[in-house]
């Protein structure tokens, strides 16, 4: 790919950034975040949320990066050569996403292939534990769980012969055939799903609101970590994509259809999520209070046994519930993956194919690190560390340059040229003012919690990943363009 590469038209970045930020949170976060943060009356924290920190923020990034038409790194460059270590730093730690990201992605395809014959059996926390995701047991933790580690070999391998080819012939095209056929399956599930008995209790229990629950801060802090985590918000994501974008381009007009796209997927795969809860209650006696769950408890645990409950018809639904989560998984990866081999192709001056065998290659190995017995355990730790430490951090960072240093009001022109929706001096005072403040404000609480709950062994992998970080960056930083 030329350092000009181009979509071939809007419709390729638009399916290429849904696919991008429409990822593993969408189907497993987003509807235990709603149901444990007020039900029905979280959507007002949450819409505010959205508007003052997603849309501006994802504005901002797509003017940049539309700006510059440029890597990440060197974007950051141009506004300072300094700024080219912050730049290394974020994308270290979007190559460590993207490494355990894939570990996960690969849990999903041992349940895949598990799915045609409902290996997991009665037990289905037991054959997490012991074949797909391990657990936090440290006696052990040099043995390998050989269904995952199979299956993040095969992962990488998909993800670098889709990213080593040429943005259109690659990612695009990839975009084009598996984000429809994605919204084609998770729609037919979800509509199957709202037909089950017991769909209206698992609605009634996921929207009920709580109203007392607004004025609690720890739920406008999920809404907002929410709104981070599901755009996929300063990860140089969208900065990489909208760099590839022709002149004359509506930027504001598809930052909303990414944003309402995300959102009602969010939404509709919450309303599946319970419709199946509640029709696992009302057939088994459990209260929904005792299935509900996050993350990989939700989608490894709890739906394979409401797969066993369901007969012929679960046969056919947890194939296609994992062949869902694979294709987010695998389109998420790819945006995850991009701005790093973008970055290192500039600053290497080297071909895509050799960035991507090296980077697949790198990750690869991280990533089977990860597929051992503690697997689940460490993937969390990593998860958390990333996220809530490294990632919110350098997104408020990337406010105070993008807003103070660089002179954001420059872009206002250039966003508002070809779009309906305008912005201004209003936008222009969100990324100033109030981004930074409530992002610092999130980062420290989180910091604050974790000080106040040591762990030793968490300590160390994250004082681990911090050195590495830092010495990767510098070396990256320092090496001559």
């Amino acid at each position: 790919m030329s350092e000009n590469a181009q979509w071939d038209s809007p419709l390729s970045f638009i399916l290429a950034m849904i696919g991008a930020v429409v990822g593993l949170g969408n189907i497993w976060r987003f509807s235990y975040v709603l149901y444990s943060n007020g039900g029905g009356s979280f959507f007002i924290p949450y819409l505010i949320a959205i508007c003052i920190m997603g849309i501006p923020f994802l504005i901002l990034e797509y003017g940049i990066g539309y700006n510059f038409k440029d890597s990440y790194t060197n974007i950051l460059k141009k506004i300072n050569p300094k700024f080219e270590y912050i730049a290394w730093i974020i994308l270290s730690l979007l190559f460590i996403v993207s490494a355990y990201y894939v570990v996960i992605v690969g849990w999903d395809l041992g349940y895949l292939y598990s799915s045609l014959t409902f290996e997991w059996g009665n037990n289905t926390a037991a054959y997490f534990s012991n074949t797909i995701g391990g657990t936090s047991d440290l006696s052990n933790p040099l043995y390998l769980l050989l269904p995952t580690t199979i299956s993040v070999l095969l992962i990488w391998i998909i993800i670098g012969f889709i990213s080593h080819r040429d943005l259109n012939d690659g990612i695009a095209k990839f975009s084009k055939v598996c984000i429809p056929l994605l919204f084609i399956l998770l729609g037919g599930i979800i509509i199957y799903a709202l037909s089950l008995p017991g769909a209206g209790l698992g609605l009634s229990t996921l929207l009920t609101p709580d109203w007392n629950m607004i004025f609690n801060i720890n739920v406008w802090l999920a809404a907002f970590s929410q709104t981070i985590f599901s755009l996929s918000l300063g990860q140089a994501i969208v900065v990489t994509y909208a760099s590839y974008l022709p002149d004359n381009r509506k930027l504001i007009d598809n930052t909303f259809i990414i944003v309402i796209a995300n959102f009602l997927c969010e939404l509709f795969t919450a309303l599946g999520v319970f419709s199946i809860l509640g029709y696992m209650a009302t057939t088994s006696g459990v209260p929904i209070t005792g299935l509900v769950s996050e993350g990989t408890g939700l989608v490894f645990i709890v739906f394979p046994q409401i797969f066993n409950t369901m007969g012929p018809i679960g046969h056919i639904l947890a194939p296609l519930f994992f062949i869902v989560i694979f294709f987010a998984g695998i389109s998420s990866s790819l945006g995850i993956l991009e701005p790093v081999v973008n970055s290192v192709m500039h600053k290497f001056k080297i071909s895509r194919k050799k960035v991507v065998l090296i980077l697949c290659t790198i990750g690869c190995l991280f990533s089977l690190t990860l597929t051992t017995n503690i697997s689940s355990y460490i993937v969390n730790v990593v998860d958390v560390f990333i996220n809530e430490f490294g990632i919110l951090f350098f997104i408020a960072v990337q406010c105070i340059i993008f807003s103070w240093i660089f002179d954001v009001k420059s872009l206002i022109p250039i966003l508002n040229e070809k779009s309906r929706f305008k912005v201004g001096n209003t936008w222009v005072a969100i990324i100033k003012y109030i981004l930074p403040i409530c992002l610092f404000a999130m980062w420290i609480i989180g910091i604050s919690d974790n000080l106040l709950h040591p762990n030793s062994f968490n300590m160390m992998v994250e004082l681990s990943m911090t050195a590495i970080i830092l010495i990767v960056s510098g070396a990256l930083y320092k090496y001559p363009s």
